[in-house]
């Protein structure tokens, strides 16, 4: 197979990547490496099924040669983190919506199936959980620009599903629940690895809010398989899927085992929403996922646990020098 990987430097693009090339597979990856490093990339360089791209993926003229050439696309570039989202608006939007217009449209004349990486952002503030894929979602207003990611990347899952209805175009959605493992970084206000690389240094943790509110992280290598076997899916083929694990924990414990599992003698310091993004800034209190699609299509089950996850990141910081 050859693969076509949009964001392909980024955090789960260059995990996807790898593995694929480690199934012996071709890889071409396009990125602008505004939030990915080429970095993570590096030591997949002089592979001869690998050829990388440094561009926006909204550049017709590259994505029209590449779609071409490619069996499959993942379309994984994007604005990640909230903290970006809140801080640059615009480019964020632009970056969400201007490549998956262009790469749509090129993998239905080429007649290409395409994934689309979403978000659990996308269920907004609803407060029924679990996060079923076919539930009606509660938004914020348009004055709270958090909210810009989340409508940004439905409107993505609405453009691939209606020119899968219009052309009969193989799509596929998956949404995302708090990916984290080694090559994260917590420059945009991703919570594991801030907390980790804090903890190595002996620093504060900040916990925004309360520390009340939940979430459940999956590993990037169970979410890697996981994606790869949904684009072999052909019973996927134009559903929307959540991905992720449904372990749930509070930001607050989740400080307290960072600081356990790295032997580390740091503080957990209270930091409020205002403080930390602004005024007018919304959260959810749970992301709590029903996986019980992926179940059905793939067989779901991650084989690693949070200490597991927790202690793969600590090691990867501390190797690399990341914190």
């Amino acid at each position: 197979m050859n693969y076509l990987i949009t964001g392909g430097a980024g955090f789960i693009g260059s995990h996807l990547a790898e593995y694929f090339l480690n199934r012996g597979d071709a890889v071409s990856i396009v990125d602008d490496l505004s939030t990915g490093t080429w970095r993570n990339v590096a030591q997949l360089d002089g592979n001869p099924n690998f050829h990388a791209y440094i561009s926006d993926a909204a550049d017709a003229v590259l994505m029209e040669r590449e779609i071409r050439r490619a069996d499959f696309v993942f379309h994984l570039a994007s604005s990640v983190g909230v903290k970006l989202i809140v801080s640059q608006p615009v480019e964020s939007i632009r970056r969400i919506v201007r490549p998956t217009e262009t790469i749509v449209d090129l993998c239905a004349k080429y007649r290409k199936p395409v994934l689309l990486t979403s978000t659990s952002e996308t269920y907004g503030k609803t407060e029924t959980t679990p996060f079923r894929e076919d539930m009606d979602v509660t938004l914020g207003p348009s004055c709270k620009n958090r909210w810009a990611y989340a409508i940004a990347k439905l409107l993505d899952e609405f453009y691939l599903l209606a020119m899968r209805e219009q052309t009969a175009l193989p799509v596929y959605i998956v949404r995302l629940f708090n990916v984290v493992g080694p090559r994260q970084t917590g420059s945009y206000g991703m919570v594991l690895p801030r907390f980790v690389s804090a903890a190595l240094k002996g620093a504060p943790l900040k916990v925004y809010g309360s520390g009340k509110q939940s979430r459940c992280f999956s590993s990037v290598y169970d979410i890697v398989e996981g994606l790869a076997r949904i684009s072999a899916c052909k019973e996927a083929s134009g559903e929307v899927v959540n991905l992720g694990s449904d372990q749930e924990i509070s930001i607050l414990d989740l400080a307290k085992r960072v600081i356990e599992l790295c032997d580390s003698k740091s503080a957990v310091e209270f930091v409020s929403y205002e403080e930390a993004y602004g005024p007018n800034f919304d959260d959810m209190q749970r992301r709590l996922p029903a996986l019980d699609k992926a179940r059905r299509l793939i067989g779901w089950n991650p084989k690693r646990s949070l200490d597991e996850i927790i202690v793969e990141t600590r090691d990867w910081l501390r190797s690399n020098d990341r914190f």
